[in-house]
């Protein structure tokens, strides 16, 4: 894929968002009231049937973490009774575990919890990202049927690209770490680039870093750089961290702009670059573990 040129050095500086390192106090529920001193039992602990206590994981962070589904989506399984341990149905997700040994999802026995696996996708326009689509439109999926190494996990993907939008989608074995790329409150920057029509200018761009409302939806600071300008044709870079549905095309299209093409070159640390469009490339796993112990920091 070939993209039109960069500017030169004079471009507004990227926009870096910053991870806040502000502590919550603790609550309390009565203004001025001393906390009281009551033990808490720790989260990840659960008694045997002897009295004594056991290390465990809750079962939706474990089938997530297994590449079953996202935590939510886990959550509502186990809500339908599709989840069980041996013949038994798991009523709730805070069901403790130290292994998922016995446990099944709609009759299928899960196997052992992998090790994260993180892939760049290309996606094309034109797909829908989702496993299945009640239309018969072809998904992701489609593709990626053909473009994952052999030995690949089931795999998910890192947020959404609609329909008409190409470029950088991440794809994960690992419940957990989707939903930690997912959040807003991690601050992870995704970049995109826009071939736009109409009249914009670069002063009215940077407007964006404060924010902007659109039909009582607030988006967030937004840093937008124009790369090339041909008269009414304009080729636009944007990068944000909220990552609403829709949310370029809208903010684009509130400022009068057609948008003609959508792709997004990097989510992260990690870029589009030169992967071909349906291809699917492995991140080295030394770099997804470097990745996760950031995410843990923020």
């Amino acid at each position: 894929m070939t993209f039109p040129p960069r500017n030169g050095g004079d471009r507004p500086k990227r926009f870096s968002p910053r991870s806040s390192t502000t502590e919550k106090k603790p609550f309390s529920m009565r203004s001025g009231a001393p906390r009281t001193s009551q033990p808490v039992v720790p989260a990840k602990r659960a008694p045997n049937a002897d009295g004594s206590e056991r290390e465990g994981d809750r079962i939706a962070k474990l089938l997530a973490r297994a590449g079953i589904a996202s935590r939510r989506e886990v959550e509502r399984m186990i809500e339908e009774g599709r989840v069980k341990i041996g013949d038994e149905i798991v009523t709730t997700p805070a069901t403790l575990l130290t292994s998922l040994k016995g446990v099944s999802v709609d009759g299928k026995m899960v196997g052992p919890i992998a090790a994260p696996r993180l892939f760049r996708f290309h996606k094309p326009a034109g797909l829908i990202t989702a496993e299945r689509d009640p239309t018969g439109r072809p998904t992701i999926y489609t593709a990626l049927r053909n473009a994952l190494p052999k030995d690949a996990p089931r795999v998910m993907p890192v947020g959404r690209l609609d329909v008409n939008t190409e470029g950088l989608l991440l794809m994960t074995n690992d419940g957990e770490l989707k939903r930690a790329l997912e959040l807003p409150s991690t601050g992870i920057p995704r970049t995109y680039r826009a071939r736009t029509f109409g009249d914009i200018t670069q002063a009215r761009l940077e407007e964006l870093m404060e924010g902007i409302e659109i039909d009582g939806v607030r988006y967030g600071p937004i840093n937008a750089n124009l790369e090339r300008s041909a008269n009414r044709n304009k080729w636009i870079e944007l990068t944000l961290t909220e990552g609403k549905n829709r949310e370029v095309r809208r903010v684009l299209e509130h400022l009068g702009l057609e948008v003609s093409r959508l792709l997004r070159t990097s989510y992260g640390p990690f870029e589009l670059a030169d992967l071909q469009r349906g291809s699917v490339e492995e991140i080295p796993q030394v770099m997804v573990e470097r990745f996760r112990k950031t995410l843990k920091t923020k």
